[in-house]
């Protein structure tokens, strides 16, 4: 891509990026965090069911463990390869269709998840839903810091991501119910949680539908006229009176760069950014999956947290993650990026620590309170981090910047879950804690790292000042 070419994606008026950031919250703003919120909690709570699920359907396929665990990892690889495919069709067709799409996608492979007549179909649809998953990843993301008032936009993005949260503990009441109080049977249980996830998920499209395009984004495209119309429709919605833009005349829309050229970019122009977003999502996929599979593999059996006590220890650990994000996004703004990342990863390391004191103590009730403490502070680690990289990527190449940065995390993810658990089997649980404290603090020292080479901090400032047009 040319500088003219770079030139025209990041130009956008001061004056309609000024009236974005100074509009009062509204009706509006308030739908759109709970549309794109609501797509985070159903895309959870369809994670989260397959680990309720996975037990009753291995039964029923007659599955060996590596056949079990093996779901994951196509899973986990179709998100890898979501992100990436997502994060450049949002940059190339705009953020309002991509969430509507990829929200119908992944609702309708789940709901055929829960209708697969053989294992492999079980491979397929789960890769295929994976892939739609991944894509909101890159999405939303970039939907959020885009159409949030700069002032906010922070705080916002956090709330959002805390959804996970929340669909994590329906998750396990769903799972709870369907599992133990109706005590359906393997052949049918877990189609049950698969049917319902994936309807339940498709009526996040009343809301989403109402969601506007993004404004930078059509400015991106050269599409000026555009664009000022859905700020007057904001204006009008936050009750004040459409301010006469100056946006200059639509151009001929330049086409997204593709995902090698993008990565090229990114690569040549904003090293650092890419390197920050690849390291803290490495970090925290790391640390958050592989935990969840070491206590699941390993753990559990050994405090003797027997299978009924399963769904309300992770109940439990999940609405202390919800406290814990929701903590954080109270001060994200005030504090700053760098501090709230620095010292949330700090504290999910020191949570981790905890945990493993828990392990070795052979105590349940020890285990139960230090994974609410460590689940809160994870989380209020990942929540941070993931608003803080993707507002540092300029509008034409943020979704394929958060892409790009969400599959490296997803190799973390991979190797967090397939490697603690057999690591804690043949050296013992510390050693596998020990490598996710060194995880979080990888995180620690790639923000550290970020600021000390005159990395931008970002809370409050408007999008365009962080990527000034090049001359």
């Amino acid at each position: 891509m040319t500088t003219n070419e770079a030139s025209a994606h990041t130009r956008i008026p001061a004056d309609l990026a000024a009236r974005l950031d100074r509009l009062p919250w509204n009706g509006l703003h308030t739908t759109i965090l709970v549309a794109l919120g609501a797509g985070w909690l159903f895309d959870s709570l369809e994670v989260q069911l397959f680990g309720s699920a996975v037990g009753p359907l291995g039964a029923h396929f007659h599955a060996t463990v590596f056949q079990q665990d093996a779901i994951l990892a196509v899973w986990l690889t179709g998100i890898l390869l979501g992100a990436l495919a997502g994060g450049h069709l949002a940059d190339r067709h705009g953020r309002r269709r991509l969430f509507v799409l990829t929200l119908l996608w992944y609702a309708a492979f789940t709901v055929l998840t829960g209708l697969s007549p053989a294992l492999g179909f079980v491979y397929a649809f789960r890769f295929l839903a994976a892939l739609g998953v991944g894509a909101e990843y890159a999405i939303v993301n970039a939907a959020i810091s885009e159409l949030m008032p700069a002032r906010v936009r922070g705080r916002v993005g956090a709330v959002v991501m805390n959804f996970w949260a929340a669909g994590a503990v329906l998750a396990g009441l769903l799972a709870y119910l369907l599992l133990n109080t109706f005590a359906l049977d393997d052949a049918v249980s877990w189609r049950y949680l698969f049917v319902i996830g994936g309807f339940l998920a498709l009526v996040v499209l009343y809301f989403r539908r109402r969601i506007p395009e993004s404004p930078r984004w059509l400015v991106s495209q050269g599409r000026y006229a555009e664009a000022e119309a859905v700020v007057v429709t904001m204006e009008e919605r936050a009750g004040l009176p459409p301010e006469q833009g100056h946006c200059a005349s639509d151009t001929p829309p330049v086409p997204a760069p593709a995902p090698h050229q993008a990565l090229g970019e990114l690569l040549r122009r904003h090293p650092g950014r890419l390197a920050l977003g690849s390291v803290l999502d490495l970090a925290e996929a790391f640390g958050y999956y592989g935990i969840f599979a070491l206590l699941s593999v390993v753990v559990l059996k050994q405090v003797h947290i027997g299978h009924a006590q399963v769904p309300f220890f992770f109940i439990v650990g999940n609405v202390g993650a919800l406290v814990g994000g929701l903590a954080m996004s109270l001060v994200f703004d005030r504090l700053g990026r760098h501090r709230t990342v620095a010292a949330s990863y700090t504290l999910a390391a020191a949570g981790v620590g905890l945990l493993a004191w828990a392990t070795a103590s052979g105590s349940a009730a020890w285990v139960t309170l230090a994974f609410i403490t460590a689940n809160a502070f994870g989380t209020a680690a990942w929540t941070s981090a993931y608003p803080t990289f993707t507002e540092l990527f300029p509008t034409h190449l943020r979704g394929a910047g958060v892409g790009f940065s969400v599959a490296v995390g997803r190799i973390g993810a991979i190797v967090g879950t397939l490697a603690l658990p057999d690591l804690a089997t043949r050296m013992g649980a510390t050693a596998s804690y020990l490598l996710v404290v060194a995880c979080w603090l990888a995180g620690v020292a790639a923000i550290g790292i970020f600021r000390l080479r005159g990395g931008v901090d970002a809370a409050t400032r408007s999008l365009e000042s962080l990527n000034p047009t090049p001359a």
